[in-house]
């Protein structure tokens, strides 16, 4: 089938299997790898990406099915440097091994401009789809605090 995504600001003509997710068309159609595959069933975060600016499992999620913008972590770098999100993450060390921290950051992202997660607890709750194995939990939860107070 033939379709048109957007992503990041450009519109992107793919000829795809119906079957594709939009984790595969990012990755090996697109080349944008910043999306992980993690566990390849919407349980780990990995692959978290925003769909019209809602966090959005791309495993999960048909290629073919997409309608509005995806914004991938690449998308989310301004061209002058990074992201508050990803700065904070940086400097609160809020990944370890770095597998999960493309989702962790898009998830955090979409929970910073909400502006509704305010307590420790909330942040929790809103980041509970996210997996990180090397446990760097309190360093992430730090980080979108230090986000929170800069604002994005």
């Amino acid at each position: 089938m033939r379709i048109a995504v957007r992503v990041n600001g450009e519109t992107r003509d793919l000829t795809i299997d119906p079957r594709v997710t939009l984790l595969d068309a990012l990755r090996e159609r697109l080349g944008l790898t910043g999306t992980k595959k993690g566990c390849d069933r919407g349980q780990c975060g990995a692959c978290t990406v925003h769909v019209d600016g809602r966090p959005t499992l791309s495993c999960l999620t048909l290629a073919g099915a997409v309608r509005g913008e995806v914004t991938t972590v690449e998308g989310i770098t301004p061209s002058d440097g990074l992201d508050p999100v990803q700065q904070a993450f940086i400097d609160c060390d809020g990944f370890q091994c770095g597998f999960c921290t493309s989702g962790q950051v898009m998830s955090a992202v979409a929970l910073v401009r909400r502006g509704e997660a305010r307590t420790d607890d909330e942040i929790r709750e809103f980041m509970s789809g996210n997996i990180c194995r090397c446990a760097a939990y309190p360093n992430i939860v730090a980080a979108i605090r230090q986000a929170q107070e800069g604002g994005v």
